[in-house]
């Protein structure tokens, strides 16, 4: 299982709005295959770190924050257009700090869960489409209790008619595609998680 305890939507926004190729768009390297990643044996060619080094251990990938502005994250070299992405992890505390794992696409379509780390009782699913966040509408606060205390599954299940979040097993949310009025994510998307 991939494991991690710290991670920064912000830094993953930030970043591509920087390098945001709305008018041209690269071809991506597609997965086109199903990969089972366990950072427990260390790092892997199919992500890359960015913004802090991540240490391994028997857990997994842990990431560090030891000051304001520190983001760091690993990112995978591939993207899928839709598809089933599963995370077995801790997320981290304190106030201040987002744990994140985030499907991203280079034109800024997303799908994501969010820990905040005052609060080891919930996380929060989001979507987004071409980066449009003049409302903030698209979030829901689901629970997923101790998820700072014990590795807990989260899954994302994404298809062209439906995105369902999962956690612990137990199926929390779904969209569907009509119900994202607009909005529902349909472009190739990076995983992404860190701190």
């Amino acid at each position: 299982p991939i494991t991690q305890q710290v991670s920064s939507h912000y830094d993953l926004l930030q970043n591509n709005l920087i390098n945001n190729p709305l008018a041209t768009c690269p071809a991506n390297t597609a997965l086109g295959m199903t990969i089972n990643v366990d950072f427990r044996r260390g790092s892997v060619d199919s992500f890359i770190a960015s913004g802090g080094a991540p240490s391994y251990s028997s857990d997994g990938v842990t990431f560090s924050v030891s000051r304001p502005g520190e983001a760091p994250q690993l990112s995978s070299l591939f993207y899928i257009m839709f598809g089933r992405v599963e995370v077995t992890m801790k997320a981290a505390p304190g106030a201040g700090i987002v744990s994140s794992l985030v499907l991203l696409s280079d034109t800024l379509d997303e799908i994501d869960f969010e820990w905040l780390g005052a609060d080891d009782s919930e996380v929060q699913t989001n979507y987004f489409s071409k980066g449009q966040t003049t409302t903030y509408n698209r979030g829901q606060f689901n629970p997923a209790p101790n998820n700072q205390g014990e590795f807990i599954t989260y899954i994302i299940d994404w298809t062209p008619q439906r995105i369902q979040w999962y956690v612990g097993g137990t199926l929390v949310r779904t969209l569907g595609y009509d119900e994202a009025e607009g909005q529902f994510p349909q472009t190739p998307m990076q995983v992404k998680f860190g701190a």
